[in-house]
């Protein structure tokens, strides 16, 4: 039974990092239609709308909680990290913005030394390092490209994404009992609201309401907002979230494979070089969180 429950969670993550990872590509076809501003507001507010909506029908609480923090994640998680990915997307690169916002992990590590006191150890060095140089290679300073400020926007939504996290982890460190959804659906409902005032004020070409823009769209708000985060839920109750957290990696990679396919984004060598420094960045950072986990469920066990 046990077993049949593990293969159903990582089946789970499968099909979520298929989702997330092929998501770029439709994020980028999306923007074709409409700007990128615009997108995000139908995205973020949307969104927002249906997890709602989830939340009253399974009798969950609606009510907000600790409203400072939430409107502060709502302005880092929506605005800064959704809203400058589509913006990088739009103006740039679907791959390399997957990869550059998915350094995410390697700044919770630097952030976590001053903020949670956390210190950088060990094999954390070499994730730095392969990192740093990673971002390098695919920046290229000394040949600065025409995607240079949309690779400066994806890597700030990393950042963003980063804090976010850790101001995450902290609230669950004061309330731990905060529903899950609730935490969600209010930083998003939150930060879409500006984006929403934005795109409506804002001087744009009006939105084309083609069949591909509304199937983007659709799988934006439905797919890669609803389904992929019950499947992240699903997942992250029956396996460890270091390995969780592994598996989802793999969705930057299914972004810059898709964009190679469809979008004809074929990366240079050097780029190439720098995502497998990132990548290889991620997969120590992801191997030492397992461990951890491993190590405080076996003291809890003995205990």
């Amino acid at each position: 039974m046990k077993k049949n429950v593990t293969i159903k969670a990582f089946a789970a993550l499968f099909i979520l990092t298929l989702i997330w990872g092929y998501n770029w590509v439709v994020m980028k076809t999306a923007v074709q239609y409409a700007g990128p501003f615009q997108f995000a507001a139908l995205r973020t507010f949307s969104g927002a709308i249906i997890l709602f909506i989830i939340m009253a029908f399974t009798k969950r609480p609606l009510a907000v909680k600790e409203f400072p923090t939430m409107l502060v994640l709502g302005l880092l998680q929506t605005i800064g990290f959704t809203g400058l990915i589509i913006w990088a997307v739009a103006s740039g690169g679907a791959g390399k913005t997957a990869v550059l916002s998915y350094t995410m992990p390697f700044w919770v590590m630097l952030f976590a030394w001053p903020l949670l006191g956390e210190k950088v150890q060990g094999w954390q060095w070499l994730a730095v390092v392969s990192a740093l140089f990673g971002v390098v290679l695919i920046f290229d300073p000394l040949h600065i490209k025409a995607d240079g400020f949309s690779m400066f926007l994806a890597l700030c939504s990393g950042i963003f994404w980063a804090i976010s996290a850790i101001i995450s982890k902290q609230l669950h460190k004061r309330e731990p009992y905060l529903d899950l959804l609730n935490i969600t659906a209010w930083p998003m409902l939150l930060g879409s609201i500006p984006l929403v005032i934005y795109a409506l004020l804002m001087d744009a070409p009006p939105i084309q309401w083609t069949n591909v823009f509304i199937g983007a769209v659709l799988f934006n708000v439905i797919l890669s907002g609803v389904v992929a985060w019950l499947l992240w839920l699903y997942a992250l109750q029956r396996l460890n979230a270091g390995v969780a957290s592994m598996a989802s990696m793999l969705a930057p990679v299914i972004g810059v494979l898709a964009a190679w396919l469809q979008l004809n984004e074929v990366p240079s060598r050097q780029e190439l070089v720098g995502m497998v420094l990132i990548a290889l960045a991620l997969v120590i950072i992801s191997t030492i969180s397992i461990r951890k986990h491993v190590q405080i469920d076996a003291t809890q066990g003995q205990e």
